[in-house]
């Protein structure tokens, strides 16, 4: 199928967030204009340019209600990536997923229904397998019982966004991802990891017992996934997996971090597979639907690790001390 740039204005929740920046980077070099709408819990203002033309940024809680119509009048689509991105947090506090998840959600479809916004393109996650009994999982995987509540609520809005497609004639795009991460991201866990070192250079405490292993892709291989699929179905609505082809386990980073720290660290783990509540301790996507369409990401799941977090390390300006 041609590629055809849609026609208007782009709306980008969470378009402040690491993977949001980086898309809107990517818009804006494309010559399209784009409204970025975030609340600025976890994404950053200082993630988008200052001042750039066909840009306006602009402040709003979705969970809390409807966005102001004019945000969307007019848009030829709306990539919906605003979420709660600390998954752990929502073992603790259950409304931040459903706030900042499926009302969030449930708002920004019904105000795109409202202003007649033809296309709409969803960042879901791989938590909506739950603990898979196939690896790699392909996106026919069933059924989806998720273990978070984070998960819940990506598997709640895939609903959603499915039955606004039927109902009022969207074109939906719905992207699961693996572990996304670059050097800007505020949580996960390689930032966890240099946050912890920087608290006690000399102790890393890992949660779980460092079996757990997953999948790792770079912001920059999401976001050209998305927008390549994106520019290459036409469906109703369109399910794709986003990932690497390989996977990394948790001591294998845990060990790579405590290396560009210098080495002395010693790394205390915990007990059992899992880090946490809801937790997803083998995680592994299969690709080959959208490898199909003639994309593959850059960088396997350990370079992408690697690169993150020399990122990482260049940004705190860590230099590994020579070991004794």
């Amino acid at each position: 199928m041609p590629d055809r740039r849609p026609e208007g204005p782009t709306v980008v929740t969470g378009g402040a967030g690491a993977i949001g920046s980086f898309l809107v980077d990517r818009l804006l070099s494309d010559g399209r204009s784009v409204r970025v709408v975030d609340n600025f819990s976890t994404g950053q203002r200082s993630n988008l340019p200052e001042a750039r033309a066909g840009l306006s940024v602009h402040a709003c809680d979705l969970g809390a209600g409807e966005p102001p119509a004019e945000l969307f009048r007019g848009a030829a689509e709306l990539w919906h990536l605003a979420a709660n991105a600390d998954i752990r947090r929502g073992s603790a506090d259950p409304a931040v997923d459903l706030r900042n998840g499926s009302l969030a959600a449930f708002h920004t479809l019904e105000q795109a229904r409202r202003q007649d916004v033809p296309r709409l393109l969803f960042s879901s996650s791989s938590t909506v397998y739950g603990l898979a009994s196939v690896l790699p999982t392909p996106e026919s995987y069933g059924p989806l019982e998720p273990e978070s509540l984070y998960g819940a609520a990506k598997l709640g809005a895939e609903g959603l966004v499915s039955a606004y497609a039927h109902s009022y004639g969207i074109t939906a795009y719905i992207f699961r991802f693996a572990n996304i991460i670059d050097g800007r991201m505020n949580h996960g866990i390689l930032h966890d990891f240099f946050e912890k070192l920087r608290a006690d250079p000399g102790r890393l405490e890992v949660l779980g017992d460092g079996s757990q292993s997953k999948s790792y892709l770079r912001t920059e291989d999401c976001v050209g996934g998305m927008l390549h699929v994106a520019r290459s179905v036409r469906a109703p609505v369109n399910v794709y997996n986003l990932g690497a082809e390989d996977r990394t386990s948790v001591r294998a980073i845990a060990e790579k971090v405590v290396a560009a720290h210098g080495g002395r660290a010693a790394i205390v783990y915990g007990q059992g597979p899992r880090g946490w509540v809801g937790d997803v301790p083998q995680q592994l996507l299969a690709i080959d639907k959208v490898r199909g369409l003639g994309w593959r990401p850059s960088a396997t799941s350990t370079g992408a690790i690697d690169r993150t977090i020399a990122e990482l390390a260049d940004r705190r300006g860590i230099t590994p001390a020579p070991r004794a």
